[in-house]
Parts: structure tokens; C-alpha cells; sequence
């Protein structure tokens, strides 16, 4: 399995437009961060979890050249807004299966209602298989995926893992009982913000918490804001096992 970091930034990304923050500033190719989301690769298959509006640059970046589905964590506009650019591939494989919280495909539907028409279609516009997930297993691409639910303040959403590989973003809160399906994963990632409290995800204390419980054998921080502080400085904080993703690293399981 190989997984590729899209973008590992919040919902402004990094730098902030007009910003005159250090971190924003920053020289440093890690400190540039897009919307994020991953692009997991498996026996040929590639999933993409969210397409936020940079979803068209990180696919030209990736050289990703197909998607066999994509998987939504929640529908916050920096995880869907790139809908509209799954074109090119509708346009070379047909129909995109997607996949999703009912909540999520509703809102979806709202917002891009051109692509879920039946009738009187825009021959321009992608068309897409619907696929209403809830908490409990699914398969994809040969793969059992196990959701797991969470809080992003009081807004449900849905981490994943994929064999060995745990990806949560956006929690706040995460029962015990969810943990248990991820306690001692290969490779955790899950949000870190900033560092001081956030209302609706975890910052640097919290997400190092939650890492402690999960136990993995190596944890990778995303979502990251500007307040986190520079890469490089970060990282020399952390324990042993906790990196800082970045866009483009590539992971290998």
C-alpha cells in the first residue's frame, strides 16, 4: 500500500492569503501547505479521502491519472469543493463511485446538483455511483475499510482505516470504543491544528493524547494551521514515533 499526502494544511491552507505570520513566510518547502486529503494506492486500486478545493493541482502534482473512488470524512467545503474536477477522470473511466456519510451525499447533492441529475444532463458534467456508508465495514478495491466515528464539534464525521493504516482528521472527540478498532495500527495520522485549544479539533496536547491511546507505531500529525509553528522547530518536540506529515511525503506499508 502506498500513500501519498495531498495536502496536509486546514481550511485556509498555508500561508494564509495575506499573512505576514512567520510561518507563512516560511522559505521552506514543508511549511507550504494545501487542503487536505491522501490518495491510497493498494493492488492497482487508488482512493482518493476528500477533494477539497486544491484537488485539481494535487492531482496534476500526484500524477494520479485515475481514481476508483472517492471517500468524504465530512462535507466542510476545504474536503469537498474540488467535486467539480473529478471531470477529467469521469471523462476517461465513466461514473466515479463515491462514498459517504447519507448526511454528506445530501449535502453534496445541494451543492453540485448537476451531477446527480438523471435527466436533461449538461454534457459536460461528471456523473458519479452513490454509496451511503454508515459505521460498520465496507469493501473497496478487495479491501475491508473500517470507519471510525468521531466528533468535529458537534458536527459527525468518519476517520478510516485501511489494513494498518488509520486516517483521522478533523476530530475532537473519539469514544473509547472507536479507538479500539485502530489500538496498535502500523501508521496512525490524525489532526493537530495548532497549538493552543481549538473548539472543534485537536491541537498539538490533544492529538499527542489520543496518539498515547492508539499506540501505533508511527503517528503522522495533518491539518495543520500557520499557529503549529515551522516544521523543522516542531518536529524536534515530538516524541520518537510522531512526525509532521507533509505535502507529497509518500509512506510505503
Amino acid at each position: 500500500m502506498k500513500v501519498t499526502f495531498l495536502g496536509t494544511g486546514t481550511s485556509q491552507g498555508v500561508p494564509v492569503i495575506g499573512s505576514k505570520h512567520p510561518v507563512c513566510l516560511s522559505k521552506n518547502k514543508k511549511d507550504k501547505r494545501l487542503r487536505v486529503s491522501v490518495l491510497i494506492e493498494w493492488n492497482g486500486f487508488s482512493c482518493v479521502v476528500d477533494c477539497g478545493p486544491d484537488f485539481r493541482y494535487q492531482m496534476l502534482r500526484s500524477g494520479c491519472e485515475r481514481i476508483d473512488a472517492i471517500v468524504f470524512t465530512h462535507e466542510h467545503s476545504d474536503h469537498v469543493l474540488g467535486f467539480d474536477d473529478i471531470r477529467p477522470f469521469y471523462f476517461r473511466q465513466g461514473d466515479i463511485p463515491i462514498y459517504g456519510h447519507p448526511r454528506v451525499l445530501n449535502e453534496l447533492k445541494k451543492r453540485f446538483d448537476y451531477v446527480f441529475k438523471t435527466k436533461d444532463r449538461y454534457p459536460g458534467a461528471p456523473a458519479v455511483t452513490v454509496n451511503e456508508i454508515e459505521n460498520k465495514p465496507f469493501e473497496l478495491g478487495g479491501l475491508s475499510v473500517v470507519p471510525i466515528n468521531g466528533l468535529h464539534g458537534g458536527l459527525q464525521v468518519f476517520g478510516f482505516k485501511f489494513n494498518d493504516f488509520a486516517y483521522l482528521t478533523d476530530m475532537k472527540q473519539v469514544e473509547d470504543v472507536e479507538i479500539e478498532k485502530i489500538k496498535n495500527v502500523k501508521i496512525l495520522v490524525v489532526n493537530a491544528l495548532r497549538i493552543e485549544w481549538h473548539h472543534s479539533h485537536f491541537n498539538l496536547e490533544e492529538a499527542l493524547e489520543f496518539i498515547k491511546k492508539v499506540n501505533p507505531e508511527k503517528a503522522y500529525l495533518t491539518h495543520i494551521s500557520h499557529l503549529l509553528g515551522f516544521h523543522e522547530d516542531v518536529e524536534k518536540t515530538l516524541p520518537d514515533n510522531v512526525f509532521l506529515a507533509y505535502d507529497e511525503l509518500e509512506l510505503n506499508l
